[in-house]
């Protein structure tokens, strides 16, 4: 039988093992509470942090970006991110030039809205530079290009590889940063088949032949011209280039005269002056049409008035104008005439003189002109019918 004294011990436990048990729920309720509302407070802010950082593994352009702002991002690709390809010494390399602009904030920011989740994620992320490896396609291209350059019936192939130092490729665009070898042989070229400057045998509607010199008469490579076409057939995949588009004259008319012409160039029309004989003819398809055996030329043993020799052409025709000049003395003259058919640009021409008395062959010794070739207003509208503009000018 259990005593009084019993019982009570008995109740004593008892009650302890209550007061434990409800202070053990209680702990473990309030924990729960509290685990409960830290949980819901970190799934508050999850959502929020994630809308202004990317997730833990991005990567922009080599450069990883996570847990970074859009701001944090484009200052990080761009202190270490590449943004150049350069070809020299036969490879291509890519680097990072500190004075280009990466990549923008737009694109940065693109890139953040590709990769956002609403809660974070471990899932990799990578974008590249598409426009580095559309360039490096490019590059390769370019380099390993080849194109044969057409030029008064002569053919020149001109590889990359061989004319090109020094390539890039940034900001979307080809950059030649040498390519002065390309320059110096299309100065080669054009120095090999120019027939400015260029001396050869003519005959004369006299019989007489003689050597005669192209002055503003002729053509040659436009070597700024030529070089942007070779390039632009290195990017383009174009085989051929027709050298005749890109040449270059001198004179009056930049455009190049007498390009693919028989007779070095002169065709089979021009004009031609015998300082000597005074005379001169006009010719027209190899016939001549004009011929006039009283010309007055420069004055020849006199100043600088001798009418200069060498190939020139018509710069122009010109009725009723007025010719302006200085004496020997110093004094200005104004000349009226009819007809006026400059062919120098130091102002010498074939045109009518009506104030002109001395036609006789010995004329132009003591008593020649300024240097333009002086023509009897009886004879000159013949010539005006005849002469063409751009019509070569020999004169010797």
């Amino acid at each position: 039988m259990t005593s009084r004294k019993d019982y009570r011990k008995k109740n004593t436990q008892g009650s302890k093992y209550l007061i434990i048990t409800g202070v053990a729920v209680i702990f473990l309720a309030c924990a729960g509470i509290w685990g409960h509302n830290a949980y819901q407070q970190h799934q508050a802010t999850v959502p929020a942090e994630n809308k202004k950082h990317f997730n833990a593994n991005v990567t922009i352009y080599g450069v990883k970006v996570g847990k970074l702002t859009v701001d944090q991002a484009v200052e990080k690709i761009q202190a270490k991110a590449v943004n150049k390809l350069v070809y020299k010494d036969g490879k291509i390399s890519a680097v990072r030039d500190s004075k280009l602009t990466t990549i923008s904030k737009e694109q940065v920011q693109k890139y953040f809205d590709k990769q956002y989740t609403q809660l974070p994620t471990d899932q990799s992320y990578n974008y590249e530079n598409t426009a580095l490896k559309k360039g490096k396609s490019k590059l390769k291209a370019i380099t390993a290009a080849s194109v044969d350059y057409s030029v008064a019936g002569k053919t020149f192939t001109l590889a990359a590889k061989d004319y090109l130092t020094q390539v890039s490729y940034y900001s979307g665009a080809v950059h030649y940063d040498d390519a002065s070898k390309l320059t110096a042989k299309l100065n080669a070229m054009d120095k090999e088949v120019k027939t400015l400057g260029k001396s050869y045998k003519f005959k004369t509607p006299a019989g007489s032949t003689i050597t005669v010199t192209n002055q503003s008469y002729g053509w040659g490579i436009w070597t700024a011209s030529a070089k942007k076409a070779v390039l632009s057939a290195y990017e383009t995949g174009k085989k051929t280039i027709d050298g005749k588009n890109h040449i270059y004259g001198e004179g009056y008319t930049t455009q190049g005269l007498g390009y693919g012409k028989s007779n070095n160039g002169l065709g089979n029309s021009y004009v031609v002056v015998s300082i000597a004989r005074q005379d001169m003819w006009v010719v027209v398809n190899g016939k001549v049409v004009v011929t006039v055996s009283d010309v007055v030329t420069g004055t020849a043993n006199k100043g600088d008035n001798a009418t200069p020799t060498g190939v020139w052409y018509i710069m122009y025709k010109q009725q009723d104008a007025t010719l302006r000049g200085q004496n020997d003395n110093g004094s200005n003259y104004a000349s009226k005439v009819s007809y006026w058919m400059p062919f120098t640009m130091s102002g010498c021409g074939l045109h009518d003189a009506s104030w002109r008395t001395d036609w006789s062959s010995t004329a132009y010794l003591e008593g020649g002109s300024h240097g333009c070739v002086n023509i009897r207003p009886s004879e000159i509208k013949s010539v005006w019918d005849a002469v063409k503009v751009h019509m070569p000018v020999i004169v010797y």
